[in-house]
C-alpha cells in the first residue's frame, strides 16, 4: 500500500481566514445582483459572528464603512449596527462614517433619516456627540413625526455623554416645544426624553401645572401603550393645588385601569395612589380604592412573571390602602400549577386578607397547603397558621386544633416548624393553650433544625412548673451542648436558668454545670455575656433574678413585616419598578435613582404616624404599655410602675454620665467593663468620653 507523498510547503499553508472570507464576500457580487443578496448574507454572517462577540470582525471595520453608501434600507441597518457596536474600540475609522450619516440625515426617506440620526446618538464618541447637535436641532422641526419622535429621545441621550454640552446649548428649550406638538406620539416622546434628563440633573426642575396635565390626560387615548406609559410617568411631576383638581384627574386616568397592557396599568395605579394623597373627601377615596381591585385581579390571568409583579405590588398596596381587595380573598387561593414564587407571594396576601369573616375558608385552604409535596411551601403554610392565631385572636383555638392535627402526621418538617409557631403562639397567649406542651414533647426526637430546637427548648424552661420532667428533658439536650449552634446554645442557657429559678431542687445541679459551660469552653461574646449576667444575677438577689428572668413580657404582634411609613410611602410613589418587588428603597435596588417624595401642597392629607419615643399630640407624658401588649384595665394597673422605672433609669444614666464627664473611674484603665469570674464587677469608664407655567421645563 502506497502512500501519496505531499512536499511540506503543503502543510504550512494557512487556511484563508474567517475575516478574509467575509471580505471577500462583502466586496464580490456582480452588477446583475441588483438587490445586493450576496453583501447581505456576508453582513448577516458579519452581524452573527459580532453577536457571539467575535471581536476579529473589527478588522472589516472599513469594508462595512464602504458599504454603509448602499441605498438599501436592509444593508443600512446591519451597517450601523457594527458601527454602534465596535465605534468606541476602533474610533479613528469610525468617523470616516460621520460623513455618510449626515448625508443619510439629508434622505427624503423618513425611515432612513431617523435611523442615521439614532445611530449616531448610540455611538459614545466624542465627534459623534459634537457632529450630533447641530443635526438634532434641525430635526426637532422635521416635518415628519417618527424623525421629531427619535430626535426628542436623541436629546435625552446627548444629556447623557455630555450633559454641560446640553444644558449650554438651547436644545433642553427645543425639546420642551415639542410638548405643544400636534402629534401624540411626538408629545409622549418630548415627556420621555424630558423625564430622562430630570433624573439625571440637580439643576433642572420639573413642574406641571393644572392646565397642561389635563392636556396631556387628553391625549392618552391616542397614544401608543407606551406613550400612554410616558405620560403617566409624567403626571406624577404634578402637584395638585386643590382636592377637586386631584379628583377629577384621577377620573380622568381611571379608564387606562383596563388596558391590556400591564406597564399602562400598573403605572396608572402609582399615579392614583399618588393623587389620593391629595383627595380630603373619603367618599371619593373608597371609590378609587373599589376601581383598584379589578385590574389587579385581572393581571393574575397574565403569566407567572406579570402575576408576581402584581401580587408584590398588591403586597405594597395594601399596606397602604386595606381598602382594596378587601373582598377578594379566594383569587389568591394558590392554583396547583403557579411557581413557588408565586404560591409564596399569595400566602403572604392570603395572610394580610384573612379576619373573622372568612377565617374558616382560609383555614381549610391552608390545611390544603400542608399536604403539598413542596417542602418549602408546606412550611410557609404552617407558619402562616400560626401568624393567623396570633392576628386573630377568637380564631386562635382553631388555628392550635390545626396545627396539632398536622403535628400528629409526624412529617418530621411540619412538626418542627409547628413547633416554632406554637412556641409564638405561647408568647401571644401566655397561660391559655398550655395542654398543647404534652403533645409537644411526644415529638422531641424529630427536632433537628435549630431554630425548632430552641423554640422546644424555651417552652420547656417558660412551662418547666408545669412539666413534671422538664429537668430530664433538658438534661437531654444538654448532652450536646457543645455541638449546638448559638441560637440553641442561648435558649438552653435561660432555659435552665428558669427551671432553676421555678424549681430550685431539680435546677440546682445544672444551673452551675451550664454557666461553667458558656462562660469557661466557649469563644461566643454573646453567650459568654449572658451567662455572666445570670451568674451575678442568681448569686447576688434571687428574687431580682426572678423579676428579670421570669416577669412578664409585652404580647407580641403578626404585623412585625410592615414597611416603616416612610419606606411605604416612598414605595407606593414607585408602583410597578423594580423597586417593588423587592419592597426596598428604591436607593437600594437603584444607586443613581432620585428619591420620591410627597409635594407639599395646600390639599395635601398628612397621615399622622405615631413614632415609638416621641410624645403624640393629646398623650398626657406617661408611656402607655396598650401599643407593647398590655391593654385595658391592666395597662392601667402597670401604668405607674413603668413609667418610675423609666424615670430610675434616666436618673441613673444621667447620673452616671455626669460622673463620667468628671473623670470618674479614669485610672489609668482602658474604657468598658471588666469581667472576672469571682469578683464583683465594677464599671470603669474613659474620661473621653406649583408655577402657573406654560412649558413644563424649567
Amino acid at each position: 500500500m502506497f502512500m501519496a507523498y505531499l512536499p511540506p510547503s503543503t502543510y504550512l499553508q494557512r487556511p484563508q481566514g474567517k475575516v478574509a472570507e467575509l471580505r471577500l464576500e462583502l466586496n464580490s457580487g456582480s452588477k446583475k445582483d441588483k438587490n445586493f443578496t450576496t453583501k447581505k448574507i456576508a453582513l448577516k454572517k458579519i452581524v452573527a459572528n459580532m453577536t457571539m462577540s467575535n471581536n476579529d470582525m473589527v478588522a472589516l471595520f472599513p469594508d462595512i464603512i464602504g458599504c454603509m453608501g448602499i441605498q438599501n434600507l436592509e444593508i443600512k441597518k446591519m451597517c450601523f449596527l457594527f458601527l454602534v457596536n465596535y465605534a468606541r474600540m476602533r474610533p479613528e475609522v469610525a468617523v470616516k462614517a460621520i460623513p455618510v450619516l449626515e448625508h443619510d440625515m439629508e434622505d427624503p426617506n423618513p425611515l432612513v433619516r431617523a435611523l442615521a440620526l439614532r445611530t449616531m446618538s448610540y455611538i459614545h464618541v466624542r465627534e459623534f456627540v459634537e457632529a450630533t447637535v447641530p443635526i438634532v436641532k434641525h430635526l426637532l422641526r422635521d416635518p415628519d413625526p417618527y424623525v421629531r419622535k427619535t430626535a426628542a429621545y436623541t436629546v435625552a441621550k446627548l444629556y447623557d455623554h455630555d450633559k454641560h454640552m446640553v444644558e449650554k446649548s438651547d436644545l433642553i428649550d427645543r425639546l420642551n416645544s415639542l410638548l405643544r406638538d400636534d402629534n401624540p406620539t411626538v408629545v409622549a416622546s418630548a415627556l420621555a426624553g424630558l423625564m430622562d434628563i430630570w433624573e439625571r440633573s440637580d439643576a433642572i426642575k420639573l413642574t406641571i401645572d393644572y392646565s397642561n396635565a389635563s392636556k396631556m390626560v387628553a391625549i392618552l387615548p391616542d397614544c401608543s401603550e407606551w406613550g400612554q406609559t410616558y405620560i403617566l410617568e409624567a403626571l406624577m411631576s404634578y402637584v395638585p393645588q386643590d382636592s377637586g383638581e386631584a379628583t377629577l384627574l384621577a377620573e380622568r386616568i381611571a379608564p387606562r385601569l383596563s388596558h391590556s397592557n400591564s406597564a399602562v396599568v400598573l403605572t396608572c395605579i402609582r399615579v392614583i395612589l399618588y393623587l389620593m394623597n391629595y383627595i380630603a373627601d373619603q367618599k371619593q377615596i373608597s371609590a378609587l380604592c373599589r376601581k383598584l381591585s379589578p385590574p389587579l385581579v385581572t393581571l393574575l390571568a397574565k403569566g407567572p412573571e406579570v402575576q408576581y409583579l402584581a401580587l408584590r405590588n398588591a403586597l405594597l398596596i395594601l399596606q397602604r390602602r386595606p381598602e382594596v381587595l378587601r373582598n377578594d380573598i379566594r383569587v389568591f387561593f394558590c392554583k396547583y400549577n403557579d411557581p413557588i414564587y408565586v404560591k409564596v407571594t399569595k400566602l403572604e396576601l392570603i395572610f394580610m386578607l384573612a379576619n373573622e369573616n372568612n377565617i374558616d375558608e382560609v383555614l381549610t385552604e391552608l390545611r390544603e397547603y400542608a399536604t403539598e409535596i413542596d417542602v418549602h411551601f408546606v412550611r410557609k403554610a404552617v407558619r402562616a397558621i400560626g401568624k393567623l392565631a396570633i392576628k386573630i385572636e377568637p380564631a386562635a383555638r382553631r388555628c392550635i386544633n390545626l396545627l396539632l392535627e398536622l403535628v400528629s402526621t409526624k412529617v418530621t418538617y411540619i412538626v418542627q416548624e409547628a413547633t416554632v409557631v406554637i412556641r409564638n403562639i405561647f408568647r401571644k397567649y401566655p397561660n391559655q393553650y398550655e395542654s398543647i406542651i404534652g403533645t409537644l414533647c411526644e415529638h422531641l426526637d424529630s427536632l433537628d433544625e435549630p431554630e425548632a430546637k430552641a423554640a422546644m427548648v424555651w417552652v420547656i424552661g417558660q412551662y418547666a412548673s408545669r412539666i413534671e420532667n422538664s429537668d430530664v428533658l433538658l438534661e437531654d439536650f444538654l448532652d450536646s451542648f457543645a455541638e449546638e449552634p448559638v441560637e440553641v446554645q442561648l435558649a438552653l442557657l435561660t432555659a435552665t436558668v428558669k427551671l432553676f429559678i421555678q424549681r430550685p431542687t431539680k435546677g440546682q445541679d445544672l444551673v452551675p454545670k451550664v454557666l461553667k459551660w458558656a462562660t469557661e469552653e466557649t469563644d461566643n461574646p454573646d453567650l459568654r455575656d449572658r451567662a455572666y449576667m445570670y451568674w451575678r444575677l442568681l448569686s447576688t438577689d434571687m428574687e431580682a433574678a426572678k423579676r428579670v428572668v421570669m416577669g412578664e413580657k409585652p404580647a407580641i404582634t403578626a404585623e412585625s413585616e410592615k414597611l416603616d411609613p416612610q419606606t411605604l410611602e416612598e414605595m407606593c410613589l414607585n408602583v410597578g419598578t423594580l423597586a417593588t418587588v423587592y419592597l426596598k428603597p428604591v436607593q437600594t435596588v437603584f444607586r443613581n435613582a432620585r428619591p420620591k417624595r410627597l409635594h407639599d401642597s395646600p390639599c395635601l392629607q398628612r397621615h399622622e404616624v405615631a413614632v415609638p419615643g416621641l410624645r403624640q399630640p393629646g398623650d398626657d407624658g406617661n408611656k402607655s404599655l396598650s401599643g407593647l401588649g398590655y391593654g385595658g384595665d391592666k395597662a392601667v394597673q402597670r401604668q405607674g410602675n413603668m413609667s418610675a422605672a423609666v424615670s430610675d433609669a434616666d436618673a441613673y444614666f444621667a447620673q452616671q454620665h455626669t460622673r463620667q464627664q468628671d473623670g470618674f473611674g479614669d485610672q489609668g484603665h482602658g474604657g468598658g467593663y471588666v469581667v472576672s469570674q469571682f469578683d464583683a464587677q465594677v464599671p470603669v469608664y474613659s474620661a473621653q468620653g406649583q408655577p402657573n407655567n406654560a412649558d413644563l421645563l424649567l
